[in-house]
Order: C-alpha cells, then sequence, then structure tokens
C-alpha cells in the first residue's frame, strides 16, 4: 500500500508539474545537428542496416528508380536475420493447403493481437496479415527464396501451423536471395560502416548521416568519418538490442549478464540511443521476448530449438525434472513458456523437452539431419529407455509414467485437458523408444519495441506526434506490431512488408537537395 500512496502521490505532482509548464510542441523543440559544410557522398536512399529490411527496403527503392546505399556496422551483411530459423507465418500456403489445414489472415491477425495482449496496432497487425501470401510469393517469384511446398510448422501462440519453412531451414536463404537480387540491380551494402550520427536540421528534417568507414565492431572511434547526404530518405533498419546487456537492463533489469542471447554480436543500442537523441518516438522497448527452447549446451541460438520446439513442442512434451509433470502448453507464447521455465530456474528446478523415436521422424527427413546435428553437438541425448531418462535427469519414474499416459490419452481423445494444447493430427502416442531430451534453457531474443511509425513507415516526432520528414524505418527497430508477445515466425513477416513498404515511401519522398 506505501508502494502504490507514493507512486499516486508522484504521479499527482507530475500531472501538477506539467499543468504549470506545458510541454513544447513546436519547431523550436526539435532536436538541431550542425549540418556538414560538405558533404563526402550523395544519394537518394540511404538505410541502415543489411538484414530482412533493410535489403527488403532496398529492393523497392531501387526498383523505384533511387539510388541506394545500404550501410552495415559489422564484417558481413545479414544482422540477425542470416542466422534467423527461415520460418515465415503464410495463410494459405501451399505447406498447410498439403496438409488441409484452414487459415486466414484474419485468424492471424487475431492471434497477434490476443497474445501481444492488445499493446500491439490493429491496423498494422492487419496490414502484415494481409500481405502475408503476397510476400511468401514475392520471396520466391522476385527474388529467388526457395520453401519447402510439403511442410508446414506450428509456432506457440498460432492457432494453427502456419509457417513456411526455406529450404536450408535458415533465414539465410531469404538474406543471400536478397542480397543476390540486389547484387544484379548495382546495390552492395557497404560493411564495417557505422553509423556515428543522424544529421537532423533546424527545419527537423533528416539530411543525411555521419559515418565511420573502416570501424571496428566495438572500437567506437574506429574508421575514417564521412558525411554521406540522403536526397531524399535515411531509413533506420538496425534491428534490436538483444546483445546489449546494460541498454537491455535499463529497459528489463532482470536480463543480466547470467542471460546468453540468441542475438549476433552486433545487436547493439547506438542507433537506438542516437535515434532518440534526434527526437523519434522509442514505445514499449521494455517488452523483450526471451526464447524459450534454447540449451544451455549452445552458445547463442544454436540448433536445439529445432528439437525442443519442432519437436517435443509438437510431437513430445516439456516437464519438470523435479516433478515429473508437464509445466506449461507447448505451443503457448514465448513468454508464457519462457517465464515458466525461469521461474522453475529460479526455484533450483530444470526444465526439459522430451519426446521419443516417433516424435522426432521428421527431424530426420525435412530438416536435413538436423537431429543428427543435435545429437553431435551434445545439445540433445539420447537414450534406449525411458528409465535410463529419469535416471540420467532425477526424474521420479512413476510421474513420468503417468505424464507420458496422460499425454497419450490425450492424443486419443483429441484434447489436451491440462494445458489446451493444440492436437497435431500428425502426433503419435508416445512409447517407442530410443527418447531424446534436451535441457531448456531461456535466452535473449528478440525487442518488440522501437522507434514509433505511421503506417507508411515514417519516424514519428515525440514532441509532435508527426512524421519527421526524410526518416522511415522498419524491422526489430520498429515497436507497435507485436506488442507484448511477437508470435515465432512474423518477424521475417515483420521485416519484409514493412521493409518493403519503408524503401517505396523512402523513394517517393521529394528531394531536398
Amino acid at each position: 500500500m506505501a508502494v502504490e500512496i507514493s507512486r499516486r502521490r508522484v504521479l499527482a505532482a507530475a500531472a501538477a508539474g506539467a499543468a504549470l509548464v506545458p510541454v513544447a510542441r513546436t519547431a523550436s523543440a526539435t532536436p538541431s545537428d550542425p549540418v556538414p559544410a560538405k558533404w563526402d557522398e550523395e544519394v537518394d536512399v540511404l538505410i541502415v542496416g543489411s538484414g530482412f529490411a533493410g535489403l527488403a527496403a532496398a529492393y523497392e527503392a531501387k526498383k523505384a528508380g533511387a539510388s541506394v546505399l545500404v550501410i552495415e556496422k559489422m564484417r558481413t551483411p545479414g544482422g540477425n536475420s542470416i542466422i534467423n530459423g527461415g520460418i515465415m507465418s503464410a495463410p494459405g500456403c501451399p505447406g498447410q493447403i498439403a496438409e488441409g489445414i484452414k487459415d486466414s489472415p484474419a485468424l492471424l491477425a487475431a492471434d497477434m493481437l490476443r497474445e501481444g495482449q492488445g499493446y500491439n496496432n490493429p491496423e498494422k497487425v492487419k496490414f502484415l496479415a494481409e500481405h502475408a501470401l503476397d510476400t511468401y510469393w514475392w520471396c520466391e517469384k522476385e527474388l529467388g527464396v526457395r520453401w519447402v511446398k510439403d511442410k508446414i510448422g506450428q509456432e506457440g501462440g498460432h492457432s494453427v501451423p502456419r509457417h513456411a519453412y526455406t529450404i536450408n531451414g535458415s533465414g539465410s536463404e531469404i538474406v543471400n536471395a536478397e542480397l543476390r537480387t540486389l547484387e544484379k540491380m548495382g546495390v552492395k551494402p557497404r560493411l564495417r560502416c557505422f553509423m556515428e550520427r543522424i544529421v537532423r536540421d533546424s527545419d527537423g528534417r533528416v539530411k543525411g548521416l555521419v559515418v565511420r568507414e573502416g570501424y571496428r565492431f566495438g572500437k567506437p572511434d574506429s574508421g575514417k568519418r564521412k558525411a554521406i547526404l540522403a536526397r531524399r530518405a535515411v531509413v533506420l533498419c538496425h534491428g534490436g538490442f538483444g546483445a546489449d546487456v546494460t541498454y537491455r537492463m535499463h529497459q528489463d533489469p532482470k536480463l543480466t549478464a547470467k542471460f546468453d542471447t540468441t542475438n549476433q554480436p552486433g545487436a547493439t543500442s547506438e542507433a537506438w540511443r542516437e535515434s532518440s537523441r534526434v527526437g523519434c518516438q522509442i514505445i514499449q522497448a521494455d517488452w523483450i521476448q526471451c526464447g524459450p527452447w534454447n540449451s544451455p549446451v549452445e552458445k547463442g541460438m544454436g540448433i536445439a530449438l529445432y528439437f525442443a520446439q519442432g519437436g517435443a513442442a509438437s510431437f513430445g512434451v516439456w516437464l519438470d525434472t523435479k516433478t515429473g509433470k508437464r509445466f506449461v502448453n507447448e505451443l503457448a507464447n514465448r513468454k508464457v513458456r519462457a517465464d515458466a521455465i525461469i521461474n522453475r530456474n529460479n526455484a533450483g528446478h530444470t526444465c526439459i523437452a522430451l519426446t521419443d523415436s516417433l516424435g522426432v521422424e521428421h527431424l530426420r527427413s525435412s530438416r536435413k539431419g538436423i537431429l543428427e546435428k543435435c545429437l553431435e553437438r551434445g545439445c540433445v541425448k539420447k537414450y534406449e529407455t525411458l528409465e535410463d531418462v529419469a535416471k540420467a535427469h532425477s526424474i521420479p519414474m512413476e510421474a513420468l509414467k503417468k505424464t507420458i499416459a496422460d499425454h497419450n490419452e490425450d492424443l486419443a481423445a483429441g484434447k489436451d485437458r491440462e494445458f489446451g494444447r493444440y492436437i497435431n493430427k500428425l502426433c503419435k502416442p508416445m512409447g517407442t523408444g530410443p527418447w531424446y531430451v534436451s535441457i531448456l534453457s531461456p535466452k535473449v531474443h528478440h525487442c518488440m519495441g522501437g522507434i514509433l511509425t505511421d503506417n507508411d513507415a515514417q519516424a514519428l516526432d515525440i514532441s509532435t506526434d508527426k512524421p519527421i520528414p526524410g526518416l522511415f524505418a522498419a524491422g526489430e527497430a520498429t515497436g507497435g506490431v507485436h506488442g507484448a508477445v511477437r508470435l515465432g515466425s512474423c518477424a521475417t513477416l515483420d521485416c519484409l512488408v514493412n521493409g518493403r513498404v519503408a524503401g517505396r515511401r523512402a523513394a517517393a519522398e521529394k528531394p531536398w537537395a
């Protein structure tokens, strides 16, 4: 009660102060940067980041006739996108048709809004869902992306299986297709080129960037400073900050250094701090998602998730080794599952993903030996009998046997009585050894918040709520699409759909110089 009274007093005092001192919403509040006396280079559209969103923006801007430059601070292109799992939601795609699954954009949107707890923008969600299937075909027909046509997957929080797989099970299939296509168009990302400063003039317009060419990651003063003018617009597609422990703890203090991240090392906060400095409105930055399916045996994303999600979550069980019981809907959204595991870990419990030989059959065929790779790395362990599983992980045997029996009864009844998990029609009763296990260890995965944009991908000013002239943003750098929880396979969709919008709109801007 004392805390609540204190909070009310603080809010009341803040309200009183706000009444006495109006917030400035005029041009005088617009951040103003020294405009370089001489620009070293000029381009129509200048894009920051070479992941899904940045490359999609580059494609559309170039296709629209603009000159384009993509800068990337790391020494290789692709960011998190190139190590992404290669899945994308696409209601009505060939994989769904092959399995007779009924779906629609409206159902995808409803799932995103429900799991996002209403923190996402309904218009943006609807737009994303309605362009999902178009984006699937755009990837294939215009970029040459190869999809697996006869398989469909299900991530947590989705009502039905709806995500398509790239042929190699990686986002690299999409990124490399984007890079190849862009190179034919005369666009190649400029690597080790760090955005040091966004130049926003006193008239409120973003005029270009000050960058460091020859930058070495982690050395802010490295490289040669250079001013690049953007005649039409700058597009920010710099991704999230999951690898930046200090900045992420500013947003969510519990995400300390003890949490590994699935992100590549360059997922840091410099661009977030810079976009804030020039007046971008940043929303929901404290909604940071942890992936529930990772293994402590591996660094970064790893490959255990293909077993934990693609195998045990749909065709097995997740259980608490101390009790031998399931503890969560294995197909709940990522936040629900990660929080459940973290809470048990904090209490000294270990959680595992478990299935039998029937539950991993598809991992041998469609994932090109992913199970064997998991076993080689040691992130998945193989046991000949259920008794061996119980002994290795100190699980009470009778409780474990009952959990398996209950699971099989649920399959026969077509309904998960305890947690309401979706029953995959391809799931078979467990009991056929050998058995497979991975330990579940959540890692920082995705930033749901970011720069607030309008429906045309224009970055909005914190002082006026109006678009910042000459500045666009897309992908994980932005907020408002996913809300409290991003559903798996929707980030790829978000980046590609909104990256394309940002590129088209940036190219359509009237040149200022």
